[in-house]
């Protein structure tokens, strides 16, 4: 399997930041988690005058062979009928995108459907959808081993465009099932706890989801490693944000991560390399069963609660003017010294 450098940032410049935050004109400690991110941002950019560049959000589509049991309220097409609505500028994401300066890159890593050049669309398709893994493995070593490596050369493109700060999102539908899948086998959280409504899914819904996801955990017969588990039951777009995450990390990239989908795929990719949470800032707690549970097992403290379950990266990208404001607290405010104030704490 492709390789990361993936390092731990040298926490040795911590006190440093802290002291720095600590002499700006407030009550100690009265920014909350402002200055924990402040302290983060600056660990990561190993700097005392973090920056942001260039926001991207990356959006990876594809299909899930699973769709054809009847886990997902909306039909299968949809996949295919948002990826020309996003490049459009339409929905949540284009519009929060242009909100909040964000480039938007939308790649087909398995859609089933022929878009015959698409203009703004990046085309790296593997195969029309993953295969039905309530009957055999989603994809092949090598499908999963090309869905990492689109991952990575993505976020290539977006650091070689000056960005350091990326977030990603996703359109695949049915790829809840797929991460409920990857929570309970990772976390040990059992299935029920992980299977939520998807995009809209009633009670009985949601009850046979579980049950045909339950028969799916029943046939597995792979040999139960990380590795083994991503690729028996992820979806192709879901491994590409692995491999995006990863190579982000590598570079020293922020992660801004969206929702319950994009969750899973940290929760995967830290199987992999466990320093890669790291560099993770969690946007949001969104509304789907299962969320806040996998928030918990990671130890990870979301910046919003906002009851979102949208996807595509629309929390993530809502987030960001939060960490926006803790870059601009460490580097704009005045020092206790500078604006010749007593200190009050």
């Amino acid at each position: 399997m492709k390789a990361f450098n993936i390092q731990k940032p040298d926490k040795t410049m911590v006190p440093a930041l802290q002291d720095k935050i600590d002499n700006l004109t407030k009550p100690k400690g009265s920014l909350g988690r402002l200055e924990e991110l402040a302290v983060q941002i600056g660990t990561i950019q190993q700097t005392l005058t973090p920056e942001l560049r260039k926001p991207q959000n990356v959006i990876f589509a594809a299909d899930h062979g699973i769709v054809t049991e009847g886990v997902s309220f909306s039909a299968p097409e949809v996949t295919a009928q948002q990826v020309p609505n996003f490049l459009k500028g339409g929905g949540g994401v284009g519009m929060f995108s242009r909100q909040h300066h964000f480039g938007l890159k939308v790649v087909d890593c398995g859609v089933n459907a022929d878009f015959r050049e698409l203009p703004g669309l990046i085309d790296r398709k593997i195969r029309k959808g993953t295969r039905n893994y309530l009957h055999e493995a989603a994809m092949t070593e090598e499908e999963m081993e090309r869905a990492i490596e689109i991952g990575a050369e993505v976020v290539d493109m977006a650091c070689d465009e000056g960005s350091n700060i990326i977030s990603f999102g996703e359109m695949g539908i049915a790829n809840t099932s797929s991460s409920s899948l990857w929570m309970t086998w990772f976390t040990g959280i059992p299935l029920k706890a992980c299977v939520g409504a998807g995009s809209g899914l009633n009670s009985q819904g949601i009850e046979h989801k579980y049950n045909v996801l339950r028969t799916a955990m029943e046939n597995y017969h792979g040999d139960g490693s990380p590795q083994d588990i991503i690729r028996w039951f992820g979806g192709y777009e879901m491994v590409a944000a692995v491999g995006a995450m990863l190579r982000a990390a590598e570079h020293r990239m922020m992660i801004i991560v969206d929702g319950f989908i994009m969750t899973n795929c940290v929760l995967a990719a830290k199987q992999l390399y466990p320093a890669v949470q790291e560099y993770c800032i969690f946007g949001h707690q969104g509304d789907e069963a299962g969320h806040q549970l996998v928030l918990e097992a990671l130890g990870a403290k979301p910046l919003l609660n906002l009851g979102l379950r949208l996807g595509e990266g629309t929390g993530a990208i809502c987030a960001y003017p939060i960490i926006e404001s803790a870059v601009r607290m460490i580097n704009e405010m005045t020092t206790f010294q500078q604006a010749q104030i007593t200190k009050y704490f």
